[in-house]
């Protein structure tokens, strides 16, 4: 059986080595790039992958659909490049593809927080589909939080996680913050959601009780805290700038074109 490893990037250069590394016993490794210029996609071509070149943004859905649609394997394993497959993790699903009882697959991921593995606030075993028959599954066209939609049938589940180093540093989380609040907003618009700083301060208030006290976060002590506090803070952004855009629409064109140029600023300033 042939196994195809796809990942999207940008700017990926301390991740996309090790990333790659952790998969060296698949067949084939597609990447498709949106842009960078720390030299990602040199490294991902020297280490073996195919490497597909964007100059658009479709969103995490689309791309991933398009790094999908490249590969030709039996079976196609989705990674992200802060993402690493363990060895045993590996032997899972060299086995279960060696002789598959179903057609998708999902594996539990462990993520870590600044250097710290978090094991509560909903966090872990998070369990996300990432291996599946090719044909029996695509990624959603969301922006963002885009999940892969099976051709019916049962799911299995691995047992090994996938580790993931999610935020290196409080500018890593700030660089996420800006970019999911950003595309959360925009995709919560379109589908006819709207929003005022009260539902923002609530949402907000909402998403760290959910972390740090329904999802045991405080098991994970101070670094619990800290998650439940970002936590809040990521879906208060959400929120403040879906606001913004119900404002923009209940007033002129030209405040909602002030908004798009301003949001098209920030974008262009962190690339």
């Amino acid at each position: 059986m042939k196994l195809s490893v796809i990942v999207i990037t940008k700017n990926e250069a301390r991740n996309i080595g090790a990333c790659m590394d952790s998969v060296g016993f698949a067949n084939q490794w597609i990447i498709v790039d949106s842009g960078s210029t720390d030299g990602t996609v040199g490294l991902a071509r020297a280490a073996g992958a195919s490497v597909i070149e964007t100059t658009d943004w479709p969103g995490f859905g689309p791309q991933k659909n398009r790094a999908l649609a490249a590969a030709d394997g039996d079976w196609i394993l989705s990674l992200d490049a802060d993402e690493r497959i363990t060895p045993a993790l590996r032997d899972e699903i060299l086995a279960v593809i060696a002789a598959p009882q179903h057609d998708a697959y999902a594996l539990p991921r462990l993520s870590s927080f600044c250097g710290q593995f978090i094991r509560h606030s909903g966090w872990y075993p998070d369990h996300v589909i990432r291996l599946w028959r090719r044909g029996s599954g695509r990624f959603s066209d969301s922006l963002v939080h885009e999940r892969v939609l099976v051709n019916g049938g049962k799911i299995g589940y691995l047992h090994s996680p996938i580790i993931h180093y999610s935020y290196r540093d409080d500018s890593d989380f700030l660089r996420k913050v800006e970019q999911y609040s950003e595309l959360g907003a925009r995709q919560a618009f379109a589908a006819g959601k709207r929003a005022t700083l009260r539902k923002a301060f609530v949402h907000a208030l909402s998403a760290f009780l959910r972390s740090f006290v329904f999802k045991r976060g405080f098991l994970d002590g101070r670094a619990g805290l800290i998650v439940a506090l970002c936590a809040a803070e990521t879906t208060y952004h959400k929120y403040f700038k879906l606001m913004l855009l119900t404002q923009a629409e209940g007033g002129s064109v030209r405040d909602a074109d002030v908004y798009e140029r301003t949001q098209t600023q920030q974008r262009s300033s962190r690339d």
